[in-house]
């Protein structure tokens, strides 16, 4: 029998409207998992809150003085949500979890499955996937730049469990692998997955957010996106050598068409085409350089080593 001290960790960013719910549902969803000795009475729920500028602290320090299973962990400033994930997992095995669930604070994933997840551990899973059924609640737009992503994601060589996002337990001993890895931009869908295949899933519907905005919008979906083919491969810059190879090739033919036209004696026109060519091969040097300018940019921000987050406060029972 495994041990079983839960930590849910929860990253909360401006989230004064949803987190009364979150606070009131997940406690009674732990009180009922303690009751019937699913988890330990050792459990507890650590909302860290990743520099909200609304009541959201005020809220989790009001929660821990009156609810019994509330913790809370302040970071100095926003440090984004997945270092927010990595500082409160941290905390978690600190504190003596053997298991850490990750979860958004806005409950659009279904917390009746974490039931089922703390059974899949018991039998000796480490790492459980929260996996949506489907994406009807997303808009056109969100589902059809979902499903892209994803195809070019796996175009690139990188491992992704497909419709899943960042809800998901893992043991003790696969959080202390997780955070070995230094590296400042996260992609933490891309990561988990390497640490281990001793993995299972376990299938659910997306809901509406009860309160509030989402937090993920186009900006952050394209930034995310970006991280994940970044961080996993270099192709993007192989290709770059391919496009090169065929720019030759196409100048190869022009020059050969040149050449035939002047020993013809005919006149060479199309200054429009020869401008458009030139705009075209500018425009894909530029987003060459682009590319090789993210990588460099990422060595920059690695070499620097700086802290990825700062805590200002930890609120422990």
């Amino acid at each position: 029998m495994r041990d079983n001290t839960l930590i849910i960790v929860l990253p909360c960013f401006n989230e004064e409207e949803v987190l009364p719910i979150t606070i009131a549902r997940m406690s009674d969803l732990l009180e009922k998992m303690i009751a019937r000795n699913k988890v330990s009475d050792d459990s507890r729920l650590l909302f860290v809150d990743d520099g909200s500028k609304d009541k959201t602290w005020g809220i989790i320090e009001a929660a821990q003085n009156n609810k019994p299973f509330v913790c809370g962990q302040k970071l100095a400033r926003n440090a984004g949500h997945h270092n927010a994930l990595m500082a409160g997992m941290k905390t978690a095995v600190n504190a003596g979890a053997d298991m850490v669930i990750t979860i958004d604070a806005d409950l659009q994933d279904d917390i009746n499955v974490i039931p089922e997840m703390v059974d899949q551990y018991t039998e000796g899973v480490d790492i459980v996937y929260g996996v949506r059924r489907e994406r009807n609640t997303d808009t056109w737009f969100k589902k059809s730049t979902a499903q892209m992503f994803y195809r070019m994601i796996k175009l690139m060589g990188v491992t992704l469990v497909y419709n899943h996002a960042d809800f998901r337990l893992m043991s003790s001993s696969v959080v202390k692998e997780l955070l070995l890895y230094h590296e400042r931009n996260l992609f933490l869908r891309g990561i988990v997955p390497c640490i281990s295949d001793n993995s299972a899933f376990v299938y659910y519907n997306r809901i509406e957010r009860q309160a509030g905005e989402s937090k993920y919008p186009l900006r952050k979906m394209i930034h995310l996106a970006s991280d994940g083919v970044t961080s996993f491969t270099i192709k993007p810059i192989k290709a770059l050598i391919g496009l090169g190879a065929v720019f030759i090739i196409i100048s190869l033919c022009i020059l050969v068409y040149v050449l035939y036209n002047y020993f013809r004696g005919h006149v060479v026109g199309g200054w429009s085409s020869l401008m458009l060519s030139m705009w075209f091969i500018g425009g894909c040097i530029m987003v060459g350089l682009g590319i090789v300018g993210e990588y460099i940019g990422k060595i920059y921000m690695e070499v620097k080593d700086r802290p990825r987050y700062n805590v200002e406060k930890t609120l422990l029972k």
